[in-house]
């Protein structure tokens, strides 16, 4: 009879240690460069078979969209299988939306990864890849199963080897949207970017990072180039940039949300505790630490 539920399943979020925007294809998407890291800070799915093809979403905590990315997932992975079967989704939405952080991308994600198991279909990941790249830029990576350099659009991993390290991380009360940011006259862009990828192409063993970018990416290289543009539209991001800096001496934006990082050591603890207590009304924030591998890295071959 084969599986009938999954459950407590992650999806974990993503922090960009840094994002260089380094150009723009003839429809619009910009072409960026950003080491991607994961983070314990997860949403929790659960998975329950049906016999009959539906697909239902349950939303345990916060209310999603009625055709949110997850629904999206399985009923693109439904169709291209061809599989019969259905699920019951129930997700607990514990990383904020609109934060940056690849909330709904990696929810998505863990879908498919679920979905391949409980479905029975074993697919390769490389046929995971291929359908999560037709459902939004950061779904590949969290299908990659580790921390990657992303190129492109989203489609281009190359997978990294970072220690684990502490980071603070602080998501104000309002939200942004992505393409809204991307609008934005005031989007910079990185001329050095060009560089980061040959010093990556030299400085890359299988699998691995060389000590020095090492040191570089944990010492904060490079910057967020739509951070301008998301000040320019919210003030709570400046606002949460300047909280941190002044707890942690450091801060940069992550993704094209609203949340906000902050680097706090490596080892067994952060180099100081995370202040709940000391944050502005209608924020959420956490101290997070990075993940060498996604949870369920080992469901797709």
């Amino acid at each position: 009879m084969g599986l009938r539920a999954l459950l407590d399943l992650p999806a974990p979020a993503k922090l960009n240690l840094f994002l260089h925007v380094v150009g723009r294809r003839a429809d619009g998407y910009h072409l960026l460069q950003s080491p991607f890291v994961l983070i314990d800070w997860a949403d929790a799915l659960h998975l329950e078979r049906r016999d009959d093809g539906r697909l239902q979403r349950h939303d345990l905590s916060a209310a999603l969209p009625p055709d949110d990315l997850c629904l999206r997932a399985a009923r693109a992975l439904q169709q291209a299988s061809g599989t019969r079967l259905g699920v019951d989704l129930s997700i607990d939405k514990r990383v904020p939306w609109g934060a940056g952080l690849g909330g709904g991308s990696s929810d998505a994600a863990t879908t498919l990864l679920g979905l391949n198991r409980l479905w029975g279909l074993a697919w390769p990941r490389a046929r995971l890849l291929a359908l999560a790249a037709t459902l939004g830029a950061d779904v590949p990576f969290f299908v990659g199963g580790h921390n990657a350099f992303v190129e492109g659009i989203g489609e281009r991993l190359t997978p990294i080897v970072l220690p684990v390290a502490w980071y603070a991380v602080v998501k104000p009360a309002a939200p942004l949207s992505t393409a809204a940011i991307f609008s934005s006259p005031l989007v910079e862009r990185s001329p050095e970017a060009d560089i980061v990828a040959g010093f990556l192409a030299d400085a890359i063993a299988p699998g691995a990072v060389a000590d020095g970018w090492t040191r570089k990416l944990l010492d904060g290289l490079g910057r967020n180039d739509l951070q301008a543009a998301a000040e320019d539209r919210c003030d709570e991001v400046a606002q949460a940039a300047v909280w941190l800096q002044a707890r942690y001496g450091n801060s940069r934006m992550t993704g094209s949300g609203s949340a906000v990082f902050a680097r706090a050591g490596t080892g067994d603890q952060p180099l100081a505790a995370f202040p709940t207590e000391a944050l502005p009304k209608g924020w959420v924030g956490r101290m997070c630490r990075s993940m060498a591998r996604h949870p369920l890295a080992d469901w797709a071959g």
